[in-house]
């Protein structure tokens, strides 16, 4: 079990008035992603560790369902699909290459 994240106090977008405040919000949040991308790469370490073989480290019909749950949860949350759908596409492939380097570090 993980700590929650922690998103260090921020002007709601809605009520800034500055661009310091804008960059504070957006430094904030990115901090708050860095720990989130971090603990995500951790769950492809453990999966480097548990899949059986390395051919099933790319797996397009996974792929194609994350990112079909990412689009679905995009849209209620006010995330452009133009914005989510690269950045998630992106995501997976340096996941994957990261995955298939902890598969040859450890296991190949």
């Amino acid at each position: 079990m993980s700590d929650s994240v922690t998103i260090d106090p921020r002007t709601a977008p809605e009520a800034c008035g500055s661009m310091a405040e804008v960059r504070q919000g957006v430094d904030a949040l990115d901090r708050a992603l860095v720990q989130l991308l971090a603990e995500r790469q951790r769950y492809m370490d453990a999966a480097a560790r548990i899949k059986p073989d390395r051919s099933v480290v790319h797996d397009d019909a996974r792929i194609e369902d994350v990112v079909a749950k990412v689009l679905a949860a995009a849209g209620p949350a006010g995330l452009s699909p133009a914005i989510a759908e690269p950045v998630w596409r992106t995501l997976i492939d340096r996941c994957i290459a990261h995955e298939f380097g902890v598969w040859d570090r450890t296991r190949g």
